[in-house]
């Protein structure tokens, strides 16, 4: 239903920001290629850094765990390779951008993504009046099962992109279209919610 690859990514991570000392334990990033979830990059990661124990209550990853995790030098260019020049997607991407960003920055590298696309900004665009949409409620209003456990990296991964599958269904059978370019939905997530339709039936009805 999408023209092109979007990777789905979701870290786990020490604390809010990178700015003020947090880092990265886990990282998930799945590809999406027609329709479905084709392959997956998933790993722990060592930054040498004390897991805080609100965080272990949280997700369950313990300090042993991070411990012995391959170090943060060898999974960041393994998972920049991973997402190459595709589309990037997560659920408040600003979040998880800003640590790809930072990680990156710190061993010398630069992503290379070519558009950032927000699934939270796109459920409240797309499915207004929805209850919340944090990813566990929001899934659940959508009918989405979690396959695995919340606050862990790939289970958040997969069905934040089980959520985008479910707005790429939803736009098709409203709009009428075979396929959806990504680059729009960037546009879709920085327009108000108001202008959001009649956006959307400009750009898509008629070019099925």
């Amino acid at each position: 239903m999408y023209q092109d690859p979007i990777i789905m990514l979701d870290f786990e991570t020490t604390g809010l920001s990178p700015a003020a000392g947090a880092r990265i334990t886990e990282v998930a990033a799945l590809r999406i290629e027609g329709g479905r979830i084709v392959d997956r990059f998933v790993s722990l990661v060592n930054c040498h850094v004390r897991v805080p124990s609100f965080i272990t209550s949280l997700t369950g990853i313990t300090q042993q765990m991070v411990d012995s995790a391959p170090c943060v030098s060898r999974v960041m260019p393994e998972l920049l390779r991973f997402i190459g020049t595709d589309a990037l997607s997560a659920h408040n991407a600003s979040f998880d951008e800003k640590f790809l960003r930072a990680e990156s920055r710190d061993l010398g590298l630069e992503p290379e993504h070519r558009s950032l696309i927000c699934s939270l900004k796109l459920s409240r665009r797309v499915f207004p009046g929805l209850p919340s949409y944090k990813l566990g409620t929001l899934s659940s209003s959508l009918g989405i099962r979690f396959r695995g456990t919340a606050h862990r990296a790939e289970a958040d991964a997969e069905v934040s992109a089980n959520v985008l599958l479910h707005i790429g269904e939803h736009l098709r059978r409203t709009y009428g279209v075979a396929s959806i370019d990504t680059r729009l939905l960037a546009k879709v997530g920085a327009l108000s919610a108001a202008k959001v339709p009649d956006f959307l039936e400009r750009e898509l009805r008629g070019h099925g």
